[in-house]
């Protein structure tokens, strides 16, 4: 059992609820409806699903077999299909130019991996497709509502840039405060770092 089995399978019913992300719920106006939107660590599904009702085709891709398992789950009592897929994002390899859409929503991962898998992403996107992403910025180490613990997994603004400058054209980003009511998992004031982007046609 990895860490995010045993982080699901610690908590009664879903670590950071049912209801999608409230900032990716703001900005979903910007899809194209419908859209072929991949959810890199979907975790639970809250987010993928909640896509897949507003009449997307979503792939929510994640490592923990207990998450997917909830996230199917979920579909399936809110009447809707999901694609789930079971994998290391450093080694998964996504379809160049298939997806109109990514949504990446508090998917932290360590220097060495994360340069590389933004890349992928950046390169599953069609042109003219969207990268949404709301992220901990290194400044939630002082509030204790959810994230790493560790800086070096905590993302900002410039780091981001230096990440998906090539190929990405920015529509939106921000760093600052953010009251966070999803789950047990996050509650409370937080401090968040945001950026939406557009893939430019090659």
């Amino acid at each position: 059992m990895n860490f995010w089995d045993q982080n699901y399978s610690a908590v009664d019913g879903y670590k950071y609820g049912e209801a999608p992300n409230a900032f990716l719920r703001e900005e979903a106006a910007r899809l194209d409806s419908p859209s072929r939107i991949l959810v890199p660590g979907d975790g639970e599904g809250r987010n993928g699903v909640w896509l897949a009702e507003q009449g997307h085709a979503v792939q929510s891709i994640d490592s923990s077999a207990v998450g997917l398992a909830r996230a199917r789950d979920l579909a399936q009592r809110r009447g809707v299909a999901i694609d789930t897929v079971q994998a290391d994002l450093a080694s998964w390899q996504p379809e160049p130019a298939s997806a109109d859409a990514v949504v990446m929503i508090y998917l932290h991962l360590p220097p060495a991996l994360r340069p590389a898998v933004h890349a992928k992403l950046v390169q599953a996107l069609k042109p003219g497709g969207l990268l949404l992403l709301e992220a901990f910025h290194p400044k939630q180490l002082g509030y204790s509502s959810g994230g790493p613990k560790d800086e070096a997994m905590l993302y900002t603004l410039d780091m981001l840039r230096a990440d998906l400058a090539d190929g990405m054209e920015e529509v939106m980003a921000e760093e600052g405060p953010a009251t966070l009511d999803e789950g047990p998992g996050h509650q409370g004031p937080a401090w968040v770092t945001r950026w939406i982007g557009r893939k430019i046609a090659a």
